[in-house]
């Protein structure tokens, strides 16, 4: 039996679903394990002292950012604890970790191994692993998290509601070059089962949920296995609410299911959208144009469900009239409540391993890898195109702190983005309901989950 902590730092304001999934393998193996959310609590440093390992989960680029902050302090508080992090970042930034005094580092599949890991009789040479066999998945355990009203809640009007988060597959079937699933599990998923699955969703109902987040990074990679569970989902709780993320393009494939989403509880989509610059798109190999845009939001509100985009507001390749001309097509689209501010000011990140590394242009940009910040610099050629950048985020940061409106955040970034000389192609007030898709009568209130940030 080991004494094992297991530490998140960062997960997009859900109960992690990375500290409950390999705690459950590592208490059934016999071992004693402590799960510290450090999103809305503070590191219990007394068992931290007493671990024997300490586990990061860096799921996203904030959390490994956040988690080698973390590391110099769990070193010092527990100086002969193995350190081991796992999770989607974890082998693309092995120097940067190993530096910090990470012994091991799981990506991919990671529970199977980090259990072998830590059962062994002594620690082995320092491993980097990226599994991807197919899993015996077990049902998470949740039982020392924080209760879920530490975390984002699902706002539709007056109304908010605790949420759980799940995942029903993991991985992606496409390859867009800017992705971080992509270096992991280049092209593949895999499928939990749904038993596990309901079983987790019972859980979190029995602490309070009353709406659900699949995590999955689409959740028709495999909709043969979606369809059912979220008709077996809705049986047997007819009053939960859901959300999925689902690619544009597969919006447009299997546009009939999307009544069956709806009928089933689904109130939101989100899809990475991430321009609506046809070359950009290209760029990014996203799948989708503009156009196929259009039709999949045309779609969705026909079929009763909102569809939140999320974009990739500056890359190299975004002019400043092209930045105003997104500003212009989010209000054509009636998509300004449907935005989370920060959306508005997201640069592109070119992670160690990313496609974008295939790009010619990229190459001739990139200024070699940040093992700080994990990626690797670049500017735009137009100092005017960063400078806005920064003076977006700025204010985006500040209108959250101080509690704005997504419409008043969206009318300040305008407004900055005409200062550094963006200009619009129709005057103010001439944009709405112009675009295919767009709808201007003032229906429902907007459903979208607190969590304000997003990386």
């Amino acid at each position: 039996m080991k004494r094992v902590v297991l530490i998140s730092t960062y997960d997009l304001g859900r109960s992690p679903l990375g500290l409950a999934s390999p705690a459950a393998w590592l208490r059934e193996a016999g071992h004693r394990v402590t799960c510290c959310d450090l999103a809305v609590q503070p590191l219990d440093e007394s068992a931290v002292r007493e671990a024997e390992w300490v586990g990061f989960h860096v799921p996203m680029h904030t959390a490994t950012r956040l988690a080698l902050r973390v590391i110099p302090r769990v070193r010092a508080l527990a100086p002969r604890a193995t350190l081991v992090a796992y999770g989607l970042y974890a082998a693309m930034n092995a120097d940067s970790l190993r530096a910090a005094g990470v012994r091991h580092l799981l990506s991919g599949e990671y529970e199977s191994e980090l259990t072998a890991l830590i059962g062994a009789e002594s620690d082995s040479a320092p491993r980097t692993l990226t599994p991807l066999d197919r899993l015996t998945f077990r049902v998470p355990d949740r039982d020392g998290l924080p209760p879920l009203d530490h975390y984002a809640r699902l706002r539709v009007g007056e109304d908010e509601r605790l949420v759980g988060a799940v995942e029903a597959t993991r991985g992606c079937k496409h390859r867009c070059r800017h992705c971080p699933v992509v270096p992991v599990y280049g092209g593949r998923f895999r499928v939990v089962p749904r038993e596990i699955v309901l079983e987790d969703v019972r859980r979190q109902v029995a602490l309070g949920a009353r709406h659900i987040t699949f995590g999955d990074p689409d959740f028709w990679n495999g909709i043969g296995h979606a369809l059912p569970l979220v008709r077996e989902l809705h049986a047997e709780f007819p009053d939960l609410s859901y959300d999925v993320t689902i690619k544009i393009e597969h919006l447009l494939k299997h546009a009939e299911a999307l009544s069956a989403l709806r009928d089933t509880g689904c109130v939101l989509i989100t899809s990475a959208v991430e321009a609506f610059d046809d070359a950009i798109l290209r760029k990014l190999d996203k799948g989708h144009t503009r156009a196929d845009f259009g039709r999949a939001l045309a779609l969705c509100r026909a079929a009763g469900i909102e569809l939140q985009p999320t974009f990739v507001a500056f890359t190299p390749w975004t002019s400043l009239d092209g930045y105003a001309e997104m500003l212009d097509a989010i209000e054509s689209f009636d998509l300004i409540e449907h935005v989370a501010p920060i959306q508005l000011a997201l640069r592109l990140l070119i992670t160690a391993g990313s496609r974008l590394l295939e790009l010619e242009d990229v190459l001739d940009r990139v200024e070699g890898f940040d093992p700080e910040r994990l990626v690797h610099r670049w500017r735009h050629p137009d100092s005017r195109v960063d400078d806005l950048q920064r003076q977006v985020q700025a204010q985006v940061e500040r209108g959250i702190a101080n509690r704005e409106s997504r419409r008043a955040i969206f009318e300040s970034v305008r407004q900055a983005a005409g200062r550094f000389g963006a200009r619009s192609r129709e005057p103010a007030g001439a944009r709405r309901a112009r675009a295919p898709g767009a709808r201007s009568d003032r229906r429902a209130p907007v459903p979208f989950l607190t969590e304000p940030w997003y990386c």
